[in-house]
């Protein structure tokens, strides 16, 4: 059986209660000396006494044999009263309920005992036996309590530990969902960056006889892309480093959406676009920014899969509806322009999940590739 204390006490503990005592002790023997009946037990009284003493530390370290101990030696003598009661304290204080009230019942039996064997001048046993049992009675609730309030306290620093420990974690989760979601957006980024310098790059390589004003533009166009794409190359380095460098980074919205055509129509690829939005305005910035990604992904993987071949984009919608968005392009018959990870598109469908909308991609019949997007447009 456990005890309820955190540590066993001192040496410093020791001699303050075992210093303690002695003068209880002490002061107990001498107050009996004006009773001429009780000077045949003083030799008694003195040996009972020092045993008393000399068991504290005991009591302290093992409380329940030393309680019961000291509580033998207080049916002998009244000099082992003060010790006894220290004991079933103790107990009470740092032992379960069982044991604690077996001890306290152990030293109101030895009291009694003492107060039959040698009664108080002037008190009667009845009164004596009442006064002991309350005495321990309330030593064993006074213990009890005082138990039961230091583990009520311990149990609630545990859980102001175990509720700081849990707060870190979803802390350090948060951090960590939030690096891959901006990582993510990077990559976004990234992939489309990369897929336009490679199909300006494919152009180079196919048209050699191009005028030199149109090599020295496409090469202008790739230099620059290239500086483009290891800036933000860089950033995502820094976010999955933990560095704040995310901040405060414009994020694309809806309306961005007609300059992501036009670039990718600049380099080279043909792009039918149809925007049937209504109120675009009141569009909430996160559907924008997803519808962005998704327009972005899909042009993306055109360019890598079926370059020079056209692309339509539609994209539809009304507040109170559902914001729509729909990419087609011929089935790729040959090597893809720049490999990819595959991920991709799996990322978008976390996107658009998380968004609360549904993605749909595949084979359409007659050839082609489709990637459908629906989104949610409260009113």
């Amino acid at each position: 059986m456990e005890e309820c204390m955190p540590r066993k006490p001192s040496k410093r503990v020791d001699l303050v209660a075992t210093g303690a005592m002695g003068v209880l002790v002490a002061l107990t023997i001498v107050g009996r000396l004006p009773d001429p009946e009780h000077h045949k037990f003083l030799l008694l009284d003195i040996v009972v006494g020092i045993l008393a003493v000399a068991l504290i530390p005991v009591a302290l370290r093992r409380p329940v044999p030393g309680a019961i101990a000291l509580a033998v030696l207080a049916a002998l003598s009244p000099a082992a009263t003060p010790p006894s009661t220290l004991g079933t304290l103790n107990v009470a204080m740092r032992r379960p309920w069982r044991p604690a009230i077996l001890v306290a019942v152990i030293g109101t039996v030895a009291h009694l005992i003492q107060g039959l064997w040698q009664p108080i001048h002037g008190l009667p046993f009845l009164w004596f036996a009442v006064l002991d049992v309350a005495v321990h009675a309330a030593l064993l609730g006074w213990g009890q309590g005082t138990q039961a309030r230091r583990q009520l306290l311990e149990s609630l620093r545990e859980r102001a530990r175990r509720a700081e420990a849990e707060q870190g974690r979803r802390i350090a989760e948060a951090r960590s969902l939030e690096r891959t979601k901006m990582a993510r957006e990077m990559h976004d980024v990234l992939a489309h960056r990369l897929s336009l310098l490679a199909t300006y790059a494919g152009a180079l390589e196919y048209r050699p006889d191009s005028s030199p004003e149109k090599l020295a533009k496409a090469a202008g166009v790739i230099r620059t892309g290239v500086h483009q794409a290891l800036d933000e190359l860089r950033e995502v380095i820094n976010v999955l480093r933990d560095e704040d460098v995310y901040e405060g980074r414009p994020q694309p919205t809806f309306g961005d959406l007609r300059a992501l055509v036009d670039e990718s129509r600049e380099a080279g690829t043909t792009i039918a676009y149809e925007d049937q939005v209504a109120d675009p305005a009141s569009l909430p910035p996160a559907t924008g920014r997803t519808a962005y990604r998704v327009v972005q992904e899909g042009l993306t993987n055109a360019r890598k899969h079926a370059a020079g071949h056209p692309v339509t984009v539609l994209v539809s919608g009304e507040p109170g509806d559902r914001l729509r968005i729909e990419l087609t392009n011929p089935a790729s018959n040959g090597t893809p322009l720049a490999p990819g990870s595959g991920t991709g598109l799996v990322g978008l469908t976390e996107r658009v999940q998380l968004a609360g909308g549904t993605l749909d991609h595949g084979l359409v019949p007659g050839g082609g590739f489709r990637l459908e997007a629906s989104l949610p447009w409260p009113s």
